[in-house]
Formats: structure tokens, C-alpha cells, sequence
């Protein structure tokens, strides 16, 4: 008989486990003291390892950020994208794009927040990454704004302040918003700084 072969305890697996549990430590270290408030030594220190065994899996802490950006934020222009795909009356976007936008950061809150802290301490590479993904977000609600204004429903003013006005409002709510609200609390918040930023937009 042909002998099973386990993965779970292999090197590579091992591996895996090991880094994913640095990444989810460095995501709550990063969100509780900011990139700048928080040294390889917390990290170590908060799961029981030597720094040099964090060395093994990143080379700087700078790393680990990036790691958070990868399993994070960089997927939120793909989910807007998505949320968009079968919505075709301007308003409707722009309500699906932010609700859309709002779940994602609530499901990844922690790591939402990080993203806005200390940036200018990053490497000119690590601060590019980043910057890449928030114009990529950018372009998106331009695009969908001008729409909007295409369809005489845009309020006056420019487009790209208009955007970084909806952007900003869906950014505080996550530093005022409470996690342990209930589902029909949260429900209740979302429609209201929906409708805020409708009325801002859309003036009406």
C-alpha cells in the first residue's frame, strides 16, 4: 500500500504558517502604534521568535508592510471593479462603488488603516506600491463621476476634489466607526455616510 504522504507538517507548509503568522501580528502591531511605533523587536517579541527568525521570512520591516498591502488593499480595485459589473444608472454606481468600498475596508479594517499612517517613512519603492494602488482607486471614482456628470447629475465643481472628498469620508469612518457595532448598527452608519456623500456629489 502506497503510504499518505502528510503536507500539513512539510517544510513548505511550515513555511507558510510561519509567515502568515508574522504578517497577522505586524497588521495588529502596525494598527495599534503605526509603521514608525512599531520595530522588528515588537514583532518578535509578540510571537515568541528570536528577531533573527523574523529575518528568515523578511528582510526589513518594510517587507512585512508590503506583505499586509498584498493580502489586503491590493485587491480593492478589483472588488470595486466587480461591484460595478451589471449597474448601469450613474447614481446606482456611485452607491454600489462606495458600499462596495465600505465592506472592503470593514473586512479589512485593521489593515485599511495602516495604509495612512507613517507613509512618508517608507522606502521610495514601498511609498510607490502604495501610491499606485490609491490612483488606481482614484481613477475609478473619477471615472464613475464623470459619468455622473454626463448624465447632468454631478454637482458643480472638479471632479478629482469631488473624489478625494468621497475617499476622505469613507477613510475617517473607519478611524470614528465602532467594529463591535452590531450588522443592523453598522447597516444603519453605511446608509447614512452613503446619503452624505450622494448629497456632497450629487447635491440632492
Amino acid at each position: 500500500m502506497a503510504r499518505v504522504v502528510s503536507l500539513k507538517n512539510s517544510p513548505a507548509a511550515r513555511e507558510v504558517r510561519g509567515r502568515e503568522e508574522l504578517v497577522e501580528v505586524a497588521v495588529e502591531l502596525f494598527a495599534r502604534n503605526g509603521f514608525a511605533g512599531t520595530s522588528i523587536r515588537d514583532i518578535a517579541d509578540a510571537v515568541g521568535r528570536s528577531v533573527s527568525n523574523v529575518y528568515h521570512y523578511f528582510e526589513n520591516k518594510e517587507a512585512l508592510w508590503l506583505a499586509i498591502l498584498e493580502r489586503s488593499v491590493k485587491a480593492l480595485p478589483a472588488r470595486l471593479r466587480g461591484a460595478l459589473e451589471d449597474v448601469s444608472e450613474p447614481r446606482a454606481r456611485i452607491a454600489a462603488l462606495v458600499r462596495e468600498h465600505l465592506d472592503v475596508s470593514e473586512q479589512y479594517r485593521r489593515e485599511s488603516r495602516i495604509f495612512f499612517i507613517d507613509e512618508e517613512r517608507l522606502s521610495a519603492s514601498g511609498n510607490k506600491a502604495n501610491k499606485r494602488i490609491q490612483r488606481e482607486i482614484l481613477t475609478i471614482y473619477v471615472a464613475e463621476l464623470e459619468t455622473l456628470r454626463a448624465a447632468g447629475l454631478l454637482a458643480d465643481g472638479d471632479v478629482r476634489v469631488t473624489a478625494f472628498n468621497m475617499l476622505g469620508v469613507i477613510n475617517w469612518y473607519l478611524r470614528w466607526s465602532k467594529p463591535s457595532a452590531g450588522q443592523a448598527k453598522r447597516e444603519q452608519t453605511v446608509d447614512q455616510v452613503l446619503a452624505f456623500i450622494l448629497r456632497g456629489a450629487t447635491g440632492s
